[in-house]
């Protein structure tokens, strides 16, 4: 059905991105090794036995919200620029050249073999032998493969949107804080921008977190989500299970068939029981929700300084307004004036006027008088009326 691709092992510090093809994968199985594949499509279909729509949820090309979908043989996983496939026995990992990936497959690397995984040095027999006997002994304690690989890329994702949470809150405090002690273009321009980078990882963050919470609150996804438990009690690990255009080598091979002993075992009691991956989500979700929290505060913090903004601009207006009333008020104290001294200075005889060259000092005087206190009983009803401050 599936093309087969070539195969080359991994060497993180030589491969580049000018090298890695647009759909490079990389698998990891449980022992922690690494295995680049330039494969299409339909190998990783046949691979993980998954659906076409399963596979296109972790297009890049694509825009889907965060995802955690269980399948009967894989764990689907879009999480941001985390886009993963993982099966009970292996992890498939998409763009392993990112930049942001490939912190995650060392960590991989690092914690998918179990605590007492088995160690082959240049001892004996005898000491291979206890080696195994170790692995055998505390497998039953270790978590199954798909929730440690599970695990790494919640805490990946909670980690780096986290990190972009404490950046964006570094350079937006001090632009409001900046912003409130001086309004200007430039700071407006720039609380703008951070503002819009506030909103998209909001957004993302709340992705994240609701597909968390959607998880948490249905028991039949979460049962799902146990290859394990389903590998277990459909049939043990055998060679013929294998895919026949990877082979494990016998090793990879008894440590599967043991961890699937030891899930087997665990499982046996209770096949709905989702304690341990509740407890598990639980406390990323708690994480997430923290983070998302941090960006709420933030918006809180933005939209105070917003408020306090517009509180200095209406004190501003006001100000303004109250300037106008003082200048309106003059001005129609001035214009009465200039009405007595218009008709007082036309070329019209006045019988009154006759022998009284006294009176012209005296209208003037009036006139004054009568305007200042005009425009002072105006004053005294503005503020009476609260239309200008005391």
């Amino acid at each position: 059905m599936g093309r087969e691709g070539h195969i080359v092992p991994l060497d993180t510090h030589a491969v580049t991105k000018k090298t890695a093809a647009a759909r490079s994968w990389i698998m990891l199985d449980c022992t922690g090794e690494g295995t680049v594949l330039d494969v299409d499509k339909y190998a990783i279909m046949h691979r993980v036995q998954i659906h076409a729509r399963d596979l296109r949820i972790l297009d890049p090309l694509l825009s889907y919200p965060s995802t955690i979908l269980g399948r009967e043989r894989a764990i689907v996983v879009n999480l941001e620029h985390i886009k993963a496939i993982i099966t009970a026995e292996e992890v498939l990992l998409r763009d392993p050249t990112d930049d942001n990936v490939i912190p995650i497959v060392e960590e991989l690397k690092r914690r998918l073999p179990p605590a007492n995984a088995f160690r082959q040095g240049p001892g004996d027999g005898n000491e291979q032998f206890n080696g195994q006997n170790d692995v055998e002994a505390g497998e039953e304690d270790e978590s199954p493969f798909e929730f440690r690989a599970l695990e790494v890329a919640l805490e990946a994702i909670c980690s780096f949107l986290d990190a972009r949470t404490t950046e964006l809150e570094t350079a937006a405090y001090p632009a409001l804080d900046e912003l409130t002690s001086k309004i200007s273009s430039r700071n407006l321009d720039r609380v703008r921008k951070l503002k819009s980078a506030m909103t998209r990882l909001t957004a993302r963050v709340q992705k994240v977190r609701d597909e968390l919470e959607q998880l948490l609150d249905d028991d039949d996804d979460m049962a799902d989500l146990y290859l394990s438990r389903k590998m277990a009690s459909s049939s043990p690990i055998s060679g013929s299970g294998a895919p026949n255009w990877l082979h494990a080598s016998p090793t990879i091979a008894s440590k599967i068939s043991r961890a699937s002993r030891a899930s087997a075992a665990t499982f046996r009691g209770d096949e709905n029981d989702v304690e341990e991956l509740e407890m598990l989500l639980e406390a990323y979700f708690m994480q997430v929700d923290g983070t998302l929290n941090k960006l709420t505060t933030l918006r809180e913090y933005i939209d105070d300084t917003e408020d306090y903004i517009n509180i200095q601009l209406d004190n501003h207006r006001n100000q303004l307004i109250q300037l106008e009333l003082f200048l309106s008020s003059g001005t129609v104290c001035l214009s009465i004036y200039s009405l007595v001294a218009g008709i007082f200075g036309m070329n019209i005889p006045y019988t009154w006027n006759d022998g009284h060259g006294f009176m012209f000092k005296w209208v003037v005087i009036l006139s004054g008088v009568v305007c200042a206190a005009l425009f002072l009983l105006i004053i005294s009803y503005a503020r009476h009326k609260g239309l200008v401050g005391s």
